[in-house]
């Protein structure tokens, strides 16, 4: 995984960000077995600590589950791994969006806009 972190949001919410993301895009599968805390932090360059919150965050919101002598999986659930991707896309096209009419497009010009990148092969 690619741990980019910065000093401007809490460190916990951009590993869950980050964990949330290889989730839902597959690099870390249905079902997989995540390494051990001190593994993830120790990639990623953080306290064991606060691995472990992100993870326990990551467990109650479902994604994650663990089993007491095995260690953490990814859920198995992929309607529930189908929902969080749906949930960081509408995100993304939220801010997006915001951006367009910052800049002073209209919605109209801004799906223009994105029907000609689309024809043009620029995305």
């Amino acid at each position: 995984m690619q741990w980019n972190l910065s000093d401007d949001r809490p460190i916990y919410l951009q590993l869950m960000e980050t964990i949330t993301a290889a989730i839902a895009s597959g690099t870390l599968a249905a079902g997989s077995r995540l390494p051990s805390v001190r593994e993830l932090a120790a990639e990623a360059g953080v306290n064991p600590n606060t691995m472990q919150r992100a993870l326990a965050e990551l467990e109650r919101e479902g994604l994650l589950y663990s089993q007491r002598t095995a260690g953490r999986f990814v859920t198995d659930q992929s309607e529930q791994i189908t929902q969080k991707r749906k949930e960081i896309a509408m995100e993304q096209i939220r801010i997006f969006l915001s951006s367009m009419r910052d800049m002073g497009y209209t919605s109209e010009q801004t799906l223009n806009l994105i029907h000609q990148a689309m024809k043009e092969g620029n995305v």
